[in-house]
């Protein structure tokens, strides 16, 4: 048995064996696929035949500039009958015979690789050769060249030819050279300043120094950086001095309960408007109880002839006797306007003494008004000023009472915080806008999850 399945096995390998039952591997039902969209025939489209035909013809471009097929036979072989008796060797540096010693010459590797291997012409850029206004320019030449040839001179030209000589300008500062051991040495790095008219800064900055602003120099407000506390803030402060100080702190602490008070007094509710037991019970018995309703023959009567009708009155025409007696009072009204206007006129000139008075007052009244006006500008400017949508708050004074007073440095406890000292004055000098701190507001909700081994020991 084992001989005669060795020769089966060895007759199906031959290549020209046929089976009886065929493979289902290599003979299998074709997939029926939709090739009516445009996404579909791609994905199931072979085009590979296509892609090699194509990237054959890329490649003849490449190599020969052109297909195989449309070459000459001239152009694709030739006669080797060995080298030319009068050839003439390329003649090299004086270097590279040196350093060749007998070998032949050849480029190096990295100027064959930037050497170009493609024989197909570079596209040409017609962008390159296209100027704007090409056609407009070219005619406006031609117009020229005809003027040029009638003897016509241009606008333009004229006023070249008119226009006036150039001055001769000064000569620019020459710099002095770099290797001039009798130069002057400059540190660029230095702190001192330069002249900028130096012509060696000049050439070694590379631009002239740029004026500030008057403006920059200014300061947002005339508050010193840090302000020193009164008298009464030392930690052994004199009597008075604390004394004032702890009045200045009582001040401000009345004036923010006034402030509360009054907040509380606007959203109180007034006691008047509390429900009362006959205003609860005249609310529930309305509408049940029906009053008697006693007719009025008489008030209705009166109200009946109190209503008047309106009839439509036409105006009575004016005579011409009536027009001209009008047109007459009208003009005496105004001669009498301008004869009151004209007479006033003529008593100011004997009230010249009051009018300078009251000018006199009235400057007077003006210069105090300016100085006001002045004096609260200079106040203002050490108020902060409204930077942003928030108001400038004050920190809260740090005084200590007569009891908490520490006789010596070693019991004096600290007051405040450094810190948020500073972030007020920064505010209070408007170097930045009152802020206030961002409110942390989760957006999902936490989740506790219990762990498998925290789970296993509880």
């Amino acid at each position: 048995m084992a001989p005669s399945r060795r020769l089966k096995r060895v007759a199906a390998s031959q290549p020209g064996f046929l089976k009886l039952k065929p493979d289902s591997s290599a003979v299998g039902r074709r997939k029926r696929v939709n090739k009516n969209k445009k996404k579909s025939w791609n994905k199931h489209s072979d085009i590979n035949d296509v892609d090699a035909f194509l990237e054959d013809v890329r490649l003849q471009e490449r190599t020969t500039g052109g297909l195989l097929s449309e070459k000459s036979d001239e152009s694709l072989f030739f006669l080797d009958a060995g080298p030319p008796k009068n050839e003439q060797k390329v003649s090299q540096p004086a270097e590279e015979q040196k350093r060749s010693k007998g070998k032949a010459w050849r480029p190096l590797r990295i100027d064959l690789i930037l050497q170009r291997d493609s024989l197909v012409p570079i596209p040409k850029d017609v962008l390159a050769y296209q100027k704007p206004n090409a056609k407009k320019l070219r005619r406006i030449a031609q117009k020229g060249e005809q003027l040029a040839a009638s003897g016509v001179v241009t606008r333009r030209q004229k006023r070249l030819l008119n226009r006036p000589p150039v001055k001769e300008r000064t000569k620019k500062a020459v710099t002095e050279a770099n290797n001039n051991p009798h130069r002057d040495y400059y540190d660029i790095w230095g702190e001192e300043a330069k002249d900028a008219s130096d012509p060696w800064f000049l050439q070694q900055t590379g631009k002239t120094r740029v004026s500030r602003p008057a403006r920059m120099n200014e300061k947002p407000s005339v508050l010193p950086a840090v302000e020193v506390i009164a008298a009464g803030g030392s930690y052994n402060p004199e009597f008075f001095s604390h004394q004032a100080l702890l009045q200045e702190a009582h001040n401000v602490e009345v004036k923010k309960q006034k402030e509360e008070d009054r907040i509380d007094k606007q959203l109180a509710v007034n006691k008047e408007h509390f429900a009362t037991e006959e205003t609860i019970l005249k609310e529930q018995v309305e509408g049940l109880v029906e009053e008697e309703e006693v007719e009025d023959d008489g008030g209705e009567a009166a109200s009946e002839e109190d209503v008047a009708v309106g009839a439509i009155v036409m105006a009575a025409k004016k005579t011409e006797q009536q027009r001209r007696k009008e047109r007459v009072e009208k003009l005496k009204v105004q001669r009498r306007r301008a004869n009151r206007v004209k007479l006033d006129k003529q008593q100011q000139l004997f009230q010249l003494r009051s009018i300078k008075k009251t000018i006199k007052e009235q400057q007077a009244n003006t210069k105090v008004k300016q100085e006001q006006r002045k004096s609260n500008q200079e106040a203002e400017k050490a108020q902060p000023r409204r930077l942003g949508k928030l108001k400038f708050q004050p920190q809260d004074m740090e005084v200590q009472l007569s009891n908490e007073l520490a006789g010596s440095l070693r019991r004096l406890k600290p007051e405040g915080s450094v810190l948020k000292d500073r972030f007020k004055s920064l505010q209070k000098r408007n170097l930045i806008e009152p802020r206030e701190r961002a409110k942390f507001k989760r957006r999902l909700k936490l989740k506790y999850v219990e762990k498998r081994a925290f789970r296993e020991i509880t």
